[in-house]
C-alpha cells in the first residue's frame, strides 16, 4: 500500500510548500482538509492563504520562520475556513523545511484534530486563550523592556517577566568577553553559583557556549537530553535540580552577542509556541541589553568627560573658594563644547615680596555645537588656553592667540558630520541662532585673570555672557564687559580687556548660556531668574549654590518660571562660582559698579542705565531711581558727544550715620570744562547740568590731571532694607 494511501486512510494529508516559486502542492487528503476537492493540486501561495483563518496565517508564518532559523520542525494548529468566511475545521500542521540556500521548501502533513476542551487553552498552542494570554505577555514585557535605562533594570524586568503557562524560575544571560563566556547577571540562584559559568572558553562544551558559536537555540526538554548532548558539562547543570532547559541566542543586528539561559523546575516539552514566546523574548532582551551598553557607555563618556573639565589646582588655595558644574545635554551622547577651566599662572609673590596667592585665571566657553566634534574641540581649545595662559600671557592676547588657533584648525573643515549651531550672546553658541551644516566652528570665551591678593580681575571676552557679581549685601549686578568677535572666526580679532574689583565677600559668577536661555527664556529673562536665585542666596556654601543653580534649570522647580515648557535638557550648561573668603569678619564694604563707555558703543548707555538700576534695585525712593538712571544718561552722552574720549562711570552706595547716599562720577579725558546754559523750548541739548541742579542733592565738575569728572550725590529720602538698616 503506498505512503499516501495509509497516511489518508487516517485523515492525513501530505503538502509541500516552495518558497522560491510561491507553489504549494497539496494530496488528495490535503486538498480535501482545505475545503477543496480530493484530488491532487497545485496552488498559488495565495490560493492556500485563502482557505486559512487570517489569524493563523500570520502566525504560521511566524512558526515557519523560527523553525527556518532553528531548523526545528514546524508545528501550528490553524482553522480552515469555507468560501462564505465561517471555520469548517482545525487542522494540526508538522512541518520540516528544507533548506537550499536563501530559500527552503516546507514539507510535512497535515491533519484534522478536534476542538480544544474549555480549559486547555492556556496550554495549548496558537488559538484561544493561549493566543490572547501570549500577545498580552509580549506586549507588557516589550514596554517593560524598552523603558529598562541600564543593565541592571534590564536583568531585574527580564527576572520578572511572567510568561504564561511555563514560566522559568531560573534565568541566567551569558555575555562575551573575547573568546570567553561570561556571566552578565542570572536570577533563581545563590551567590557564587555563577562561578563556573563566569569565565567560560567558547569551546567548551555548554549549551551556551554552542548557541554562542552557532547562533542557534537549544532545547533541552529533559535532563536526560542533557546528559546525552552535553555529558562534560552536565554535572554542572545536575545540582540545579531543574527538569527543562532553554538556551536561546542574543543577536542583534546580525551579530550574537550572548546567550540567554531559561531553566524549569518542571518538565517542558518546548512546542512551537513556547519556543516562538522564548525567541521573541530574547529577541526584546537582546535590543534592551544594546540598547543599556550604549547608554551606559554614552553615561561613562560624558562622566569621563565632567571628570576632564574639572578644574584641578591641587592643593587649596588660602582665601578663595570655587565651585563648578557642568551637565551635559540630553541628547546624543550627552556631550558637547562647553568647558571650563582654571589655571594657575606665572608669578606666585605678593607685592611685598613674600610668597602670596598669587593669580589665577578663570576660563569659560562653548564651542558650537552639541555633538563630538565640538567636544573634540572643546579639548584641544583648551589645551590651548592652557598653554597660552602658563606662558604668562596677558587676557586679550591669550584670546588673540586661541582665535587664531581654532581658526587654523577649522578653516578649511567641511565639516561632514554638520549639526545645528547654536547662535547665541554676541554670536554665542547657545541659543538657535546661526544653523550650519558643516564647516568652520567657532567658540565663544570668557578669561579671567584674578589677582586673588587684591581682587582685581581683568577680563577678555569672545562673544560670550558677561560675568555676574554678588555682593556682601546680596545685591547682584551683571558687569557689562569689552568684547571682539567668537574665537575661530576672524584670525586677526583684537579683544579689549575689562578691569573690575572682586571685594572680599564677594561672589564672581561666569556661566555659558545654557544656564540662562535653557527653558523657552532668552538671554534677559534667564538672567532675571538666575540673578534672584543669587540675590535669595547667603553666599556662604558655594558648593549648594552651584547645585541651585542647575537644579532650577534642569528640575521640577524650573517649570514654574517663565517661559514656555521646553525640553530642559537641550543645551550644555556650564557655571563657575567663586568668592573670596579672608581670614576674619567681613568689612562693610559698599556697592560700586565701574564701567568703560566707548565712542564706537553709543549702545552701551542702555547698559550703564541697567547698572543703575540693578545697584539701587532696593532704593524706596522711585522717583530717585528715576532720577538717577536720567542723570547718568545724560552725563555718558555728553561725554560721547562733546568729546573725542571714552567715557569711565563709577557708581557707589555707601552708609552715612543716618541714610544711603548714592555717589557716580563720569570721567573722560578732555580738559574743557561744562557750563550750565539756558536752553529754549526747542533747543536738543544743553539740559544736563540743568536737570542735576534740580534732582541731585549734590554735584560738581572736579578738573584732573588729563581730564575732568563730573558727579552727583543722592541721599535715600527714607531709610531702605540696604547696608543701613
Amino acid at each position: 500500500m503506498r505512503t499516501e494511501d495509509v497516511l489518508a486512510a487516517i485523515a492525513t494529508g501530505l503538502w509541500r510548500w516552495d518558497n522560491a516559486s510561491g507553489i504549494v502542492s497539496l494530496d488528495a487528503e490535503a486538498a480535501r482538509l482545505l475545503g477543496l476537492p480530493a484530488e491532487p493540486v497545485r496552488l498559488s501561495e495565495a490560493a492556500v492563504r485563502s482557505r486559512f483563518h487570517p489569524v493563523d496565517w500570520n502566525e504560521i508564518d511566524g512558526v515557519v520562520n523560527l523553525a527556518v532559523a532553528e531548523g526545528t520542525l514546524a508545528e501550528a494548529r490553524m482553522r480552515i475556513m469555507d468560501g462564505h468566511g465561517r471555520v469548517i475545521r482545525t487542522v494540526r500542521s508538522r512541518s520540516k523545511p528544507l533548506i537550499e540556500g536563501d530559500d527552503y521548501q516546507l514539507v510535512g502533513t497535515l491533519q484534522e484534530v478536534a476542538e480544544q476542551l474549555p480549559g486547555t487553552a492556556a496550554r495549548t498552542p496558537v488559538t484561544g486563550d493561549w493566543r490572547r494570554s501570549r500577545e498580552a505577555f509580549l506586549l507588557d514585557a516589550g514596554r517593560a523592556l524598552a523603558e529598562a535605562r541600564s543593565t541592571a533594570e534590564v536583568l531585574r524586568v527580564a527576572a520578572s517577566l511572567s510568561m504564561p503557562g511555563f514560566s522559568p524560575d531560573g534565568l541566567a544571560v551569558f555575555g562575551v568577553a573575547g573568546e570567553r563566556l561570561t556571566i552578565i547577571g542570572h536570577h533563581g540562584h545563590s551567590d557564587g553559583d555563577e562561578g563556573p559559568f563566569s569565565s567560560m572558553s567558547l569551546d567548551t562544551d555548554y549549551p551556551a557556549a554552542e548557541v554562542v558559536r552557532t547562533g542557534r537555540a537549544i532545547y533541552l526538554p529533559s535532563p536526560d537530553e542533557y546528559l546525552r548532548r552535553f555529558p562534560v558539562t552536565w554535572p554542572l547543570a545536575q545540582r540545579f535540580g531543574r527538569r527543562s532547559w532553554a538556551f536561546v541566542p542574543l543577536i542583534v543586528a546580525g551579530r550574537t552577542m550572548g546567550a540567554w539561559m531559561a531553566a524549569f523546575k518542571h518538565p517542558v516539552a518546548f512546542t512551537p509556541d513556547e519556543r516562538s514566546v522564548l525567541t521573541t523574548v530574547a529577541r526584546m532582551l537582546a535590543q534592551a541589553l544594546a540598547r543599556a551598553g550604549v547608554a551606559e557607555s554614552e553615561r561613562e563618556l560624558s562622566l569621563g568627560l565632567q571628570r576632564t573639565m574639572m578644574p584641578v589646582l591641587g592643593p587649596g588655595i588660602p582665601g578663595i573658594q570655587v565651585a563648578a558644574r557642568y551637565v551635559p545635554t540630553g541628547g546624543g551622547l550627552q556631550v558637547g563644547g562647553d568647558w571650563y577651566d582654571m589655571i594657575r599662572l606665572p608669578g606666585g609673590t605678593s607685592r611685598t615680596g613674600g610668597r602670596g596667592p598669587g593669580r589665577i585665571a578663570l576660563v569659560i566657553g562653548d564651542v558650537q555645537g552639541h555633538d563630538v566634534r565640538a567636544a573634540g574641540l572643546m579639548g584641544q581649545l583648551r589645551i590651548a588656553l592652557r598653554a597660552y595662559a602658563s606662558e604668562g600671557h596677558r587676557p586679550d592676547a591669550v584670546l588673540s592667540r586661541a582665535s587664531r588657533f581654532l581658526y587654523g584648525i577649522t578653516d578649511g573643515d567641511d565639516g561632514e558630520d554638520g549639526v545645528d549651531g547654536d547662535g547665541g550672546h554676541g554670536g554665542g553658541s547657545g541659543g538657535g541662532g546661526l544653523k550650519v551644516a558643516g564647516g568652520p566652528r567657532f567658540a565663544t570665551c570668557l578669561y579671567l585673570e584674578v589677582d586673588l591678593e587684591t581682587g582685581t580681575v581683568d577680563i577678555a571676552r569672545a562673544g560670550h555672557p558677561d560675568p555676574a557679581v554678588r555682593m556682601n549685601d546680596g545685591t547682584v549686578l551683571l558687569r557689562p564687559t569689552a568684547g571682539g568677535l567668537p574665537l575661530g572666526i576672524d584670525p586677526d580679532t583684537d579683544y579689549p580687556t575689562t578691569r573690575l574689583t572682586l571685594e572680599p565677600g564677594e561672589t564672581l559668577m561666569i556661566c555659558t548660556d545654557g544656564l540662562l536661555e535653557t527653558g523657552g527664556h532668552d538671554l534677559d529673562t534667564g538672567w532675571e531668574r538666575v540673578r534672584k536665585l543669587l540675590e535669595s542666596h547667603d553666599g556662604e556654601d558655594l558648593e549648594q549654590l552651584a547645585d541651585t543653580l542647575v537644579e532650577a534649570v534642569h528640575g521640577p522647580g524650573s517649570h514654574h518660571t517663565t517661559g514656555p515648557l521646553a525640553d530642559r535638557r537641550e543645551d550644555d550648561i556650564a557655571v563657575l562660582l567663586l568668592s573670596r573668603r579672608p581670614a576674619g569678619a567681613l568689612p562693610q564694604a559698599p556697592r560700586r559698579t565701574l564701567m568703560t563707555i566707548a565712542q564706537a558703543e553709543p549702545e552701551r548707555i542702555a547698559e550703564a542705565r541697567e547698572q543703575i538700576r540693578q545697584l539701587l534695585h532696593d532704593w524706596t525712593d522711585g522717583d530717585q531711581l528715576d532720577s538717577a538712571v536720567l542723570m547718568v544718561s545724560e552725563m555718558v552722552t555728553n561725554v560721547l558727544v562733546h568729546t573725542d574720549g571714552d567715557a569711565l562711570l563709577v557708581a557707589e552706595v555707601a552708609c552715612t550715620e543716618t541714610c544711603r547716599r548714592l555717589r557716580v562720577e563720569v570721567s573722560d579725558t578732555s580738559d574743557e570744562l561744562p557750563h550750565k546754559r539756558h536752553p529754549g523750548e526747542m533747543a536738543s541739548s544743553g539740559r544736563g547740568l540743568v536737570l542735576m541742579e534740580m534732582l541731585a542733592d549734590a554735584w560738581g565738575v572736579d578738573p584732573r590731571g588729563e581730564g575732568k569728572s563730573i558727579w552727583f550725590e543722592l541721599n535715600e529720602s527714607t531709610t531702605g532694607e540696604g547696608c543701613c538698616a
